[in-house]
């Protein structure tokens, strides 16, 4: 546990008051919003990638073109290529397209789009009226110009032709290079590359170093305030659910190395009413992995004096049997789930909601990443460009190119999310569409919304004011949820819910 982690959640913690907002069923709430700014009082202090980004994004959501013209996916694809005419400047030299895995409609429309001039280049600019768009080099223009060219070739399965672009990206960006631009270029030229390769050889099969990955979340823990967001407001919720209960199960659907429950276990333990016992069932992909995980927690909490037990169970939550779940009458149980691009935790999302139901827990924390990891090719695309473009920016803010903490984390963490959503992820691969969000399917499938409370705000608040106003995050609470952002983008919501047949 980080040092000061502890005593966040004692602040601001009303523990000997039953929190109101757990003994009723009513899903009506006040949306109020509330909006904190860490960022210096300069309105028009944005990072030209991320808002280029966001500027290319609102030109792909063009609301009138013919009905029923196109597919889901040709409508994204011809709104890609159709602003590709438009941005691309005269020395990114056209290449020539092959027939392979491409119809001659769509091979014709790629030749008509990959036409334009120099000037309309920078007329482009003007029209589009985008402000972090002079800001952004040519360089780094060229750069995105060039990747939306690979994707357009991926998602209409123009292999030969994507492969000459991810080719030239990748003499052109390194994820070692000065600016946002060329990093995040670079590992999206991978993770595309990726997936030309596994469709060309049939097989697409992720490979996790956890030993590196959990490395990369330490060092993003350190250097950012979203992991510590995620612990932190779903801490204060499973601790409000808890109140005067003397025994309690949590399930954390994928634990890794289970770093927030520390900092629970510590004020559960000094609860005025006494600690409860605590059963702890930890679903991962390695039993060495829990097995170790739950001996670092029963030591924690045998120093604590509290009694507890852990249950560890290798699998996705959606493929798990209730009967597996060793629950004991008169529990009250936590589900506690912190969503992630680096591999599929859950399974299918159905299958996971069912579970949900049938648990019947008295919260449920969800930290989602507000991302689409649904729909396809070129909508996964879009949406995490603009998503992880965010990140990159926020790290490239106040970190110098060179930081190994920024390396770590872009390479050994961001790198294999995109990796999973561009060269992994989707339907075509797995079999299974993703809920685009669990919150508003929570709603449908009977879940009743829990608002975050003043002490959850306060624990985000808290969180935020570790880190320098100058660097640009933000804090929003509405409709009953937190989410922290960067700028004007939302990267986390963080929301509680609960069962109507609730334990």
């Amino acid at each position: 546990m980080m040092k000061g982690e502890s005593e966040l959640i004692h602040q601001h913690t009303p523990l000997d008051q039953p929190n109101e907002q757990w003994d009723y069923c009513s899903p009506n709430h006040p949306s109020k919003t509330l909006i904190t700014e860490n960022r210096a009082n300069n309105p028009d202090q944005r990072n030209e990638l991320s808002q280029w980004v966001e500027q290319v994004t609102r030109q792909l959501l063009i609301e009138d073109l013919p009905e029923n013209e196109f597919s889901d996916t040709d409508t994204t694809t011809y709104h890609v290529s159709a602003l590709l005419g438009e941005l691309r400047p005269n020395k990114i030299a056209r290449r020539d397209s092959n027939s392979e895995g491409i119809g001659g409609h769509q091979q014709q429309q790629q030749h008509e789009w990959n036409s334009t001039t120099h000037d309309d280049h920078h007329i482009a600019r003007d029209e589009m009226g985008v402000k972090g768009m002079s800001g952004l080099d040519d360089q780094g223009l060229n750069l995105i110009t060039l990747l939306l060219e690979g994707a357009v070739a991926v998602s209409v399965d123009n292999l030969g032709e994507a492969h000459r672009v991810l080719l030239e990206l990748t003499q052109m960006a390194s994820p070692y290079g000065p600016s946002c631009a060329e990093r995040v270029v670079a590992y999206f030229a991978k993770a595309m590359a990726s997936r030309v390769i596994s469709s060309w050889l049939g097989i697409c099969s992720p490979l996790i170093n956890y030993k590196t990955v959990h490395t990369a979340l330490q060092a993003f823990n350190n250097i950012s305030p979203f992991i510590k967001f995620a612990h932190f407001t779903s801490n204060q919720a499973i601790l409000e659910a808890f109140h005067r209960r003397d025994r309690v199960h949590i399930i954390d659907v994928d634990i890794m190395q289970g770093l927030q429950w520390p900092a629970l276990f510590h004020i559960l333990a000094t609860r005025m009413e006494g600690p409860p016992h605590v059963t702890m069932t930890g679903i991962g992909t390695s039993m060495e992995l829990l097995i170790e995980t739950g001996k670092q927690l029963s030591n924690f909490a045998k120093r604590l004096g509290m009694s507890f037990e852990f249950h560890p169970i290798v699998g996705k939550a959606g493929e798990i049997d209730i009967s597996t779940f060793k629950i004991s009458r008169g529990e009250a149980i936590a589900i506690h789930w912190v969503q992630h691009s680096l591999y599929d935790a859950t399974g299918p999302d159905w299958k996971t909601m069912r579970l949900l139901q049938q648990l019947s827990p008295r919260v449920v924390t969800l930290v989602e990443q507000e991302i689409a990891l649904g729909g396809s090719f070129l909508d996964r695309f879009v949406g995490s460009l603009h998503y992880y473009s965010t990140i990159f920016d926020s790290l490239g803010a106040f970190l110098e190119s060179d930081d190994s903490s920024r390396h770590s984390v872009e390479h050994g963490l961001l790198y294999r999310e995109i990796n999973n959503i561009l060269a992994i992820g989707g339907p075509a691969r797995n079999g299974e569409d993703k809920f685009r969000h669990w919150r508003s399917e929570l709603s449908k499938n009977g879940f009743i919304q829990v608002p975050m409370s003043t002490n959850s705000m306060a624990q985000a608040q808290l969180i935020l004011n570790m880190f320098p106003p100058a660097h640009g995050y933000s804090l929003v609470q509405g409709d009953g949820t937190l989410r922290l952002g960067w700028k004007d983008t939302s990267l986390f919501t963080a929301s509680a819910w609960t069962s109507p047949n609730s334990r």
